[in-house]
């Protein structure tokens, strides 16, 4: 048995929220494993008061939460074929964006990921050629494949933000991810809750 792989076109599906010819900064937001761009989009439009315009990607594998009918979630990628599911995403965002920044030359660029869809946004922030105004992890342990020096290529604000019961992160996940962040030079920013958004934090960070 031999496997194989082939490149084809296909649709991506993404979501924003303000207008974009009066807004002058642009926040991408990636959502989490099994979650809906669409709901996830909501979390942030309280920010377009702020002067953004707000996108939403969504990742390309959707499936059933549950059995074989109901709510649909996305995912960004699983351990099969991941190598190519990473540059599949990397490709996705990239064009993503330059095709947003067609429409307004935005003043700043801010990308956030939470869960899975922070581990995505890492790689994609690591070889971007788009410059970030800020870069926000929440919920997310640090990919051991991305180089640990990575944020040096921008001059780019960095945040971890983790809740204080997050259920993900147990007292060893939770000491070794802080390690990690800290030698990054990471803002971390803590918050009573759980695996989860915060509307105040977010509110502090744009």
């Amino acid at each position: 048995m031999e496997e194989h792989s082939i490149s084809i076109q296909k649709t991506t599906r993404y979501y924003t929220s303000g207008d974009i010819s009066k807004a002058s900064r642009l926040l991408v937001v990636l959502h989490g494993y099994g979650q809906s761009a669409f709901f996830f989009l909501k979390k942030f439009e309280f920010l377009i008061a702020k002067g953004y315009y707000i996108v939403a990607p969504e990742g390309m594998h959707r499936f059933y939460l549950e059995g074989t009918s109901g709510r649909v979630g996305a995912s960004w990628m699983t351990r099969e074929a991941r190598l190519d599911d990473i540059q599949d995403n990397f490709n996705y965002l990239e064009s993503l964006v330059s095709k947003i920044q067609e429409q307004n030359s935005f003043l700043s660029i801010d990308v956030l990921g939470f869960s899975q869809g922070a581990a995505t946004t890492t790689r994609w922030f690591e070889h971007s050629k788009i410059s970030f105004r800020s870069l926000v992890l929440w919920a997310s342990v640090f990919p051991e494949d991305v180089h640990s020096d990575f944020s040096r290529n921008h001059a780019s604000k960095c945040f971890f933000v983790l809740g204080t019961q997050d259920p993900y992160f147990d007292m060893e996940i939770e000491k070794e991810s802080l390690k990690t962040y800290e030698k990054l030079k990471f803002e971390i920013i803590r918050f009573e809750g759980k695996h989860e958004m915060n509307h105040e934090v977010l509110d502090s960070l744009y």
